[in-house]
């Protein structure tokens, strides 16, 4: 069957068909371009703004500038003076400044239209601002990435070939693909996006100054996974376990390692390909909502007890911090809430709640907690995983 590259969206339907259809057709398996899908979001945020966060200590920013006469590229790393961006070239150079959902609200808003996908999955939304000529090069992601368009165009380049190849350049410290030969060239107006399973190479340049909203997904590699799931279960083995051999036999040949060696040092090392579902799920929520930067939460000046949260709520809403990433599993009768790297089990009702929107009614969170989970419910307020907003006075 014959899949379209290219489609319509709607409001109703941003990438042109059901989310169920998009997974089982598109994702992780062929590129989609989506016409018209997201008219709004070219006004999320402005360059000026943009420019701004990517002065700040706490932004991750960088500046690729291309000089295409010797077709030398150059990587600048943040935070960035005001000063800086008066000295760039008047073309071919991009701004580059990732976790703008988490610092601007309307940004945020464009996660909305992903809710299909877990929210354990979506790494972040990455802003980009281009002037004439501006991009990154010809590259390959490793990982799932809409690229939505804001202001202004954007040319995107993309090969399906099968045999194309994905060689480095090494006269740069960008992964920049040494041959890249498109088969499909397109050009993005506001309100269009363009999805791209991992490995597609793909080179986007900007004709005339342009902004491109770029949700990316989490797809931690197999070494990472392998090693952070043996450092979480070699964590509680003491030092008094170690390999043993009481029914050591004569070497027949000094130096060997022999199949009964290889059986000892395996019954020695944790089975961490065996774990049970419990085990596996503790691991991974952990793993998964621990952020990769240095961001952390700030607790507030006053903690608040259970109690006095309970009496605040009904006037409150609850808003996620927007560096906590928050997941869930069930969990014995209730379920196992992963915050940050840390779990709270609690209630079914406000792990759902909790992870279901980024804001949320205090009197919602109050119900859903109910008298067993007000202490979770308290304790992710005072790590400064959750903030309370009042909306009326008591």
């Amino acid at each position: 069957m014959t899949h379209a590259i290219e489609v319509r969206g709607t409001p109703r339907q941003p990438l042109g068909m059901p989310a169920a259809r998009f997974l089982r057709n598109y994702w992780q398996k062929r590129p989609l371009l989506v016409r018209g899908g997201f008219p709004h979001f070219h006004q999320a945020t402005s360059a000026d703004d943009l420019a701004g966060l990517a002065c700040e200590e706490a932004a991750l920013a960088r500046i690729v500038i291309h000089e295409p006469k010797r077709d030398r590229w150059t990587l600048r790393n943040g935070p960035f003076m005001e000063t800086d961006f008066a000295k760039l070239p008047k073309q071919s150079w991009t701004l580059l400044v990732q976790d703008v959902d988490k610092w601007d609200m309307d940004v945020a808003a464009l996660l909305d239209a992903f809710a299909f996908i877990p929210s354990w999955r979506v790494d972040d939304v990455m802003v980009s601002y281009a002037v004439d000529g501006g991009g990154v090069g010809a590259h390959v992601d490793q990982y799932d990435v809409f690229l939505v368009q804001g202001r202004g165009q954007r040319r995107w380049r993309i090969s399906i070939d099968p045999r194309a190849p994905k060689e480095f350049r090494d006269d740069t410290e960008l992964k920049l693909l040494r041959e890249f030969t498109p088969t499909h060239d397109w050009m993005l107006e506001p309100g269009d996006a363009l999805y791209l399973p991992p490995g597609v190479p793909h080179e986007g340049t900007a004709i005339g100054e342009c902004m491109t909203f770029s949700v990316g997904m989490r797809a931690p590699s197999q070494a990472e996974l392998l090693l952070d799931l043996a450092e979480y279960l070699a964590e509680p083995l003491g030092e008094e376990r170690r390999l043993s051999d009481p029914d050591l036999r004569a070497a027949r040949h000094a130096g060997e390692i022999d199949a009964a060696v290889l059986a000892r040092v395996r019954a020695a090392m944790p089975r961490i390909f065996h774990e049970d579902d419990a085990t596996l799920a503790d691991w991974f929520g952990r793993f998964i909502t621990r952020y990769r930067s240095a961001q952390v939460a700030a607790p507030p000046v006053h903690p608040l007890a259970p109690k006095q949260l309970a009496a605040r709520l009904p006037r409150s809403r609850v808003l996620r911090n927007p560096f906590s990433r928050f997941a869930w599993t069930r969990a014995r009768r209730g379920a196992a809430l992963f915050v940050a790297g840390e779990r709270f089990d609690c209630p079914l009702a406000l792990a759902k709640t909790l992870c279901a929107r980024r804001e949320c009614a205090g009197g919602e969170a109050r119900k859903a907690a109910g008298e067993s989970g007000m202490a979770v419910l308290a304790a992710l307020v005072n790590a400064g995983h959750l903030h309370l907003i009042l909306t009326r006075s008591p």
